[in-house]
């Protein structure tokens, strides 16, 4: 699977994030202050890993900031994009079951490294949901999207 990983901060739970899904076979691309010359702010960074995926140049992406929550603000402002900040693997699970997400937002203060082999564990696992309803909620936001986007 093509993932877009990106960090402001080059963290040793950042490094530990594309070493773990490289070690899983993934074929990665690193942004932000995990790629010298980079722009490593939050907003840029995270914007760039989640266009990625919009644009169908990576399947997924994991977008990482000190608490995680501009990262995934940013990575949400991209149509197509469906960020999720997981805090453990039961969110991780939940947010690819349900909401169909397809960007990972951690944040880099609150990840441990066993605590991010739990939360990738859980996202690869996962499949999305064939239910009606959360089909019907996930095309709901696929609508806004448009909306947003003027279309």
């Amino acid at each position: 699977m093509r993932i877009s990983v990106s960090s402001d901060m080059d963290e040793p739970v950042a490094r530990a994030l594309l070493a773990e899904l490289r070690e899983r076979g993934h074929d990665v691309r690193a942004h932000g202050a995990l790629t010298p010359g980079d722009d490593p702010r939050w907003a840029v960074c995270s914007e760039a890993a989640a266009r990625e995926v919009a644009e169908g140049r990576a399947d997924q992406a994991v977008v990482c900031c000190w608490t995680g929550t501009g990262a995934s603000i940013a990575a949400n402002k991209v149509p197509g994009v469906r960020a999720a900040l997981c805090t453990d693997a039961g969110t991780a699970d939940g947010a690819r079951r349900w909401n169909d997400a397809n960007v990972l937002a951690l944040s880099l203060r609150l990840t441990s490294a066993p605590l991010l082999t739990e939360i990738l564990d859980a996202w690869f696992a996962a499949t999305p949901s064939d239910d009606p309803e959360d089909r019907r909620n996930v095309e709901r936001t696929a609508r806004l999207d448009r909306l947003r986007s003027g279309g």
